[in-house]
């Protein structure tokens, strides 16, 4: 298994969901941010429908505050939500545009998401908006390099996309190395302290120690004592 090309220097994150990042690929953020790269989240909603009895009115604005705190335990300062119904996000144009809007603004070279398939594996069913969101990415890196498919928009087409790094649990094809930066990603997991208290009686640094072990271990083929693995698609560039 062959490494995450690091020759670029700036990053987009795109995911559904306050949390999402956190759960392995924030480990790799913080070794990206620790060599001085420039990367930015992009949250398609506020996470509004995540925690049982709190109401989204509620419930959104402080899931976006721990997604801006766990930003900061791995160096991310620009953090920024589409405002897209949690629990209803539709792959289409409207995505597609949004999503190639952000793409243009922050001109990134390589961007990361979430698994866009059906499954993390046999008999577990992946979310509806991973699968609308990841699939969107990656056709509005197509969107954002054409001036045509969605003329309306101010910002200039932007061809500079080299990569996207899909953070999936099968079918991996690359990694990256977080041996360094685990517990800063546990650190960045326990910002979603709300979150993670509705979810269990089990205290939340054990939780998120407990979900950064799983999520960031040797991977078969590839050299490092911790790893976080993705699926890369690669691109003009």
């Amino acid at each position: 298994m062959e490494s995450i090309p690091e020759d670029w220097q700036r990053g987009l994150v795109i995911v559904a969901h306050p949390d999402d990042i956190e759960y392995g690929a924030a480990a790799a953020v913080a070794r990206w941010t620790d060599q001085g790269k420039d990367i930015r989240y992009v949250l398609v909603t506020s996470g509004e429908a995540g925690i049982e009895g709190l109401h989204p009115r509620h419930c959104g604005p402080l899931r976006e505050t721990e997604e801006r705190r766990s930003a900061a335990a791995v160096g991310v300062t620009k953090v920024e939500f589409l405002g897209y119904p949690d629990g209803r996000i539709e792959h289409g144009p409207d995505l597609r545009r949004d999503l190639a809007r952000v793409i243009r603004l922050h001109r990134p070279e390589m961007i990361v998401t979430m698994n866009h398939r059906e499954t993390w594996g046999p008999g577990f069913l992946n979310s509806a908006d991973h699968r609308a969101v990841g699939l969107a990415v990656l056709d509005a890196v197509a969107d954002a390099a054409n001036e045509w498919i969605f003329a309306e928009l101010t910002e200039p087409p932007w061809t500079g996309v080299r990569w996207v790094a899909v953070n999936v649990l099968l079918g991996l094809t690359h990694a990256v190395d977080v041996t360094a930066t685990v517990e800063r990603a546990v650190e960045s997991l326990c910002e979603h302290s709300a979150y993670l208290e509705a979810l269990s009686d089990e205290p939340v640094l054990d939780q998120a120690a407990r979900q950064i072990e799983m999520s960031t271990g040797p991977r078969p083929g590839f050299d490092a004592e911790r790893a976080v693995g993705f699926e890369l698609y690669v691109f003009g560039g």
